[in-house]
């Protein structure tokens, strides 16, 4: 019986190995350091090895259309060739220019092979001999053996921060220019908005209207309008820039919105999703003039109860650009311009966001860096961000916009069936990740409930209440926020669950955010009964939550920079951190003034003692003296190398601070030393 059900278990997995090897497969190329490429397919548990000689013009990060080349069998893996490029991850790179007689190469930085790009001699546009150079990748010759190229940038070598930034951006997949054919597509966009247009819109320009945005901002996505009625309840319009009017789809600046999917905000500049003629001018919600707009429109009680809400296309005329700050002192001291407006506004905000909370929303907060830069971009300082109630109420606002707008198209059925639309969607917590978590949290006298979803999020709330200004808040808020899945884009909608909504999309952020322009164009095909339902919706949902992390890690990239950059002031000084996170080779510790964060390596403790990594513990314990280094602990570090090639910290433990609280360990490791 054994016998025949393995013969069996062998036909099926070679019947399904000729059903595999028969199909045209589509997947993400990853190129190793040692030039070997692999093939991620979804669904597969096994990637695809493709050799060099395979890849046919395909490189690092590309999605390709691959074949089984060969099937292995006894644990080895398939082999494949790439059969066509479907999509370039990216198509500018950073490296040196060589220019012989008659034409010119480029060989890109970076621990990626590629092949090297030639560049005819009218494309080096003024390059040198060993320039440091972006490239454009224009095409591939005749036998797709050789790609050829362009140099769109000469980088500055006096300013080293310029070229790190760029090729963050680049590696990210993010061109630093736009196409000539989305240029000239913006430049013929009309400045003046037509009275035609705005007699087929509802006209609130009467209508006391406000921006409230960060104090640098140029590109102001949302507005708010507020009136009282007579009703005693108020009306409040959140206006967000009709970006979808100026940006028509399918032309070639909806084409490179698209591809780029988002802006990307690092700390000395921004990478626009749009051309800074429609993102900073034509679309921004700027004071003092008339802009197109799409808005929510809402009547509400002075108990935060919305009463009835209208969608539509409308012209505003915002009276007073807040920033952030501004709106902050209005709150706390009561008094200053519209100060009865913005204080209403408030009120409301925080009731919805009381409500919120009782319905099942996690309060998770999360710090960010800001740095001051000077004026060749390096910093000068680190300042943690802080949002305060200002922040919360233009949330608050446009967590009521998107929800609407989601919950509205949500009705709507094509063939009996939901139409096809970009919802924002947050997955319950990760089960494998919130067991030890919960157990960790017991450790600290804290109960975890996860009998259900429901419950789950009152006890984080409940968790995050009670740990609030106590030596564990970090670990556990880091490990929190940990055992949470990630939000993304799709058309399966299963709800978000951090924000305890049943529909939720992005409608708010159009200039910045390639999916709000989608929700845009469909609510507004709804608004006029020409319903269709897109067929291609996932694929674009899927694009966009690609670009959005790629993003985020740019993000992360360039803050890690600067904070290299910032630290390697101080090699050599002590600072006081707390330790977030620990593995088996050091932990890492993240500075409480700046919140730069280095690794202490577990070599530079071996003087001490030898430790161990309790995984379950989130801790490194010392075998002999019994000290622990634990995620949350306090530690005082020593700067020893900051690498800005890696974006890389170095730190060691400084001993000698922590004998003066500690005086058994100190004993102990003391002896161990001398040993």
């Amino acid at each position: 019986m054994g016998r025949k059900n393995a013969k069996k278990r062998k036909t099926k997995e070679r019947s399904k190995q000729r059903q595999t090897s028969a199909k045209i497969l589509k997947g993400t190329l990853d190129v190793t350091r040692s030039g070997m490429g692999y093939v991620t397919i979804e669904g597969m548990d096994v990637d695809i090895m493709i050799r060099p000689a395979d890849f046919n013009t395909a490189m690092h990060g590309d999605t390709v259309q691959v074949a089984i080349k060969e099937m292995k069998t006894g644990g080895r893996r398939m082999q494949g060739i790439v059969k066509n490029v479907l999509s370039r991850k990216r198509t500018e790179f950073v490296g040196r220019l060589q220019i012989s007689k008659g034409f010119a190469f480029f060989v890109a930085d970076g621990d990626k092979p590629m092949p090297d790009i030639f560049i005819p001699l009218p494309n080096i546009h003024n390059a040198s001999e060993q320039d440091r150079v972006v490239v454009r990748l224009l095409e591939w010759d005749k036998n797709g053996k050789r790609p050829v190229g362009e140099v769109v940038n000469i980088l500055d070598p006096e300013n080293s921060n310029d070229a790190a930034m760029k090729e963050i951006l680049l590696e990210a997949g993010f061109p630093l220019k736009f196409s000539d054919e989305a240029l000239e597509v913006a430049a013929r966009i009309p400045d003046v908005i037509s009275a035609d247009e705005i007699k087929k819109r509802k006209d609130i320009r009467d209508i006391f209207t406000i921006t409230i945005d960060p104090v640098d901002a140029k590109d102001f996505d949302d507005a708010i309008s507020f009136r009282k009625l007579k009703t005693g309840n108020y009306e409040i319009g959140i206006h967000i820039a009709d970006v979808s009017h100026f940006v028509e789809p399918d032309n070639d600046l909806d084409k490179e919105a698209y591809q780029r999917a988002t802006s990307v905000y690092l700390p000395d500049r921004v990478n626009p999703m749009l051309p800074e003629h429609i993102s900073n001018v034509l679309c921004s919600l700027r004071p003092k003039e008339d802009k197109l707009t799409f808005s929510a429109i809402f009547q509400i009680s002075p108990k935060g109860e919305v009463k009835q809400y209208w969608l539509g296309k409308t012209v505003i005329h915002s009276d007073r650009r807040f920033t952030y700050e501004e709106v902050q002192t209005i709150i706390e001291n009561k008094v200053g311009d519209h100060a009865e407006e913005i204080l209403i506004l408030n009120d409301i905000a925080q009731q919805f966001r009381k409500t919120r909370f009782n319905h099942g929303a996690i309060n998770f907060s999360s710090q960010e860096v800001r740095f001051t830069l000077d004026e060749k971009g390096n910093p000068t300082g680190i300042m943690v961000k802080e949002s305060k109630e200002a922040h919360k109420l233009i949330e608050e606002f446009m967590l009521l916009a998107n929800r609407t707008v989601a919950e509205n198209i949500s009705k709507i059925k094509v063939n009996s069936k939901p139409l096809p639309f970009p919802y924002r969607i947050h997955d319950e917590p990760d089960e494998e990740k919130l067991v030890p978590f919960s157990t960790f949290a017991k450790k600290f006298g804290h109960k975890f409930d996860t009998s259900s979803p429901e419950a789950i999020a009152v006890s984080f709330n409940q968790l995050l209440k009670d740990v609030e200004g106590r030596p564990e808040q970090h670990v556990l808020e880091q490990l929190g926020i940990r055992t949470m899945s990630k939000a993304k884009y799709t058309s399966e909608n299963i709800g978000h669950y951090g924000l305890g909504f049943e529909h939720y999309c992005h409608f708010t952020s159009p200039i910045r955010r390639y999916p709000d322009v989608m929700v845009h164009r469909i609510l507004f095909d709804v608004l006029n009964n020409k319903i269709q339902a897109d067929k291609k919706l996932e694929d674009k949902c899927k694009h966009a939550s690609e670009r959005e992390r790629a993003a985020m890690e740019a993000e992360r990239a360039s803050n890690k920079y600067k904070q290299v950059q910032y630290m390697k002031n101080y090699l050599g000084e002590d600072f006081e951190g707390v330790i977030s996170g620990v593995a088996s080779f050091g932990f890492w510790v993240e500075t409480v003034a700046h919140k730069c964060e280095g690794l202490v390596s577990i070599n530079s403790l071996l003087e001490y003692d030898e430790f161990r990594h309790e995984e379950t513990e989130y801790c490194l314990i010392g075998r002999r003296s019994g000290k622990k280094f634990r995620m949350g602990d306090k530690v005082v570090i020593k700067v020893v190398a900051a690498n800005l090639t890696k974006r890389q910290l170095d730190y060691e433990w400084v001993v000698a601070k922590e004998m003066e609280n500690d005086e058994l360990t100190a004993e102990k490791l003391t002896r161990k030393k001398k040993k």
